[in-house]
């Protein structure tokens, strides 16, 4: 029996979760268990403020124990874990953020408090924080003519310890933390659109840092998953599991098409497993809000590839299912 019918949650969502969106959450988390034990791996993205919205605390053990084997995420996503790593404390809840006018906006601005829905990021102690880390080695490996990616540079603040003094937050909760000691292989797609992104782009135009391209971005991302791909589909089925919508799943799903379209690659499979949890509704046009079924029409999934979309609030429904899919 696969690991979902184990623990208190899981008999709990078994029990009561045996319809709509609540039914599709078990078979999704269920899939993914099967997929798992037949010998498969599974590539996450992270759209929206999952970062901000702690998913760490659920994901970061599903890293540690080998559920997930590959990231795709946002800018955001990326350093946003480790924002609420350094500077917690500092953060602020706004449950009535829904009745703020545009004055008491302005009052956050004005405390460089960054509202991301009912929480707000302290400028100072997390984006400033990680910017000073981050410069160092920026610097350092653009004087050495070395080059990474962004995650990557992002290993290496971790790695170093430079960070450990602010450290607000149990390390087991950060996602990033487990990623880096498990040097899980990471796509960071538009990492420009990001708060790091645009400081990064602030210090090339200031001259502070010489060569742009001492931080590796987007076509070399594909090239890397590309080459990840090809070698872990040979021996595995590799699941794809999409939290939101955008580039952190667009980008990522399209390497198969790809190495079959553009590569004429034979023998490459498809995606063997597809999820995605989205409060985005189908629509017109809407890439988010496509049904599965669409994919195969772009050569992503096959008609016999398990899929599953749960259309609700991710930060409830996944928490949920990685309880379910570690056997909690």
């Amino acid at each position: 029996m696969p690991p979902t019918t184990k623990g208190t949650i899981s008999a709990f969502l078994k029990h009561h979760f045996r319809h709509f969106n609540a039914a599709a959450l078990v078979d999704a988390a269920e899939g993914y268990a099967h997929h798992l034990s037949a010998n498969g791996k599974m590539l996450v993205t992270l759209a929206g403020a999952m970062s901000t919205a702690e998913l760490g605390l659920s994901l970061a053990e599903m890293i540690r124990q080998d559920k997930v084997h590959a990231i795709s995420c946002t800018g955001a996503n990326l350093e946003e874990d480790l924002f609420n790593l350094v500077a917690h404390e500092f953060y602020e809840r706004v449950p009535h953020y829904r009745d703020l006018t545009p004055a008491d906006e302005a009052a956050l601005l004005a405390r460089h408090m960054n509202r991301v829905t009912d929480t707000c990021i302290p400028e100072m102690e997390a984006m400033r924080r990680l910017e000073t880390a981050l410069v160092d080695e920026w610097t350092r490996a653009d004087r050495a003519g070395e080059r990474y990616f962004p995650h990557q540079f992002m290993y290496r603040i971790l790695k170093s310890g430079v960070l450990e003094r602010y450290y607000q937050i149990d390390p087991k909760d950060s996602w990033m933390l487990a990623a880096m000691e498990k040097n899980l292989p990471m796509v960071v797609p538009g990492w420009e659109d990001s708060t790091m992104g645009n400081m990064y782009a602030g210090h090339c135009i200031a001259g502070d840092i010489k060569h742009v391209q001492t931080v590796r971005t987007g076509i070399e991302y594909m090239i890397e998953l590309a080459e990840w791909y090809t070698e872990v589909s040979r021996e595995h089925s590799i699941g794809f599991f999409q939290i939101g919508g955008g580039i952190a799943g667009d980008f990522p799903i399209c390497v198969v098409p790809m190495l079959h379209q553009d590569l004429q690659r034979t023998g490459v499979p498809v995606w063997g497993y597809f999820c995605q949890i989205s409060d985005s509704t189908t629509s017109y046009g809407s890439y988010s809000g496509a049904v599965p079924n669409e994919k195969i029409t772009w050569g992503k999934l096959a008609p016999e590839t398990p899929k599953f979309i749960i259309e609700s609030d991710a930060s409830i429904v996944a928490p949920l299912m990685f309880a379910m899919i570690l056997g909690q």
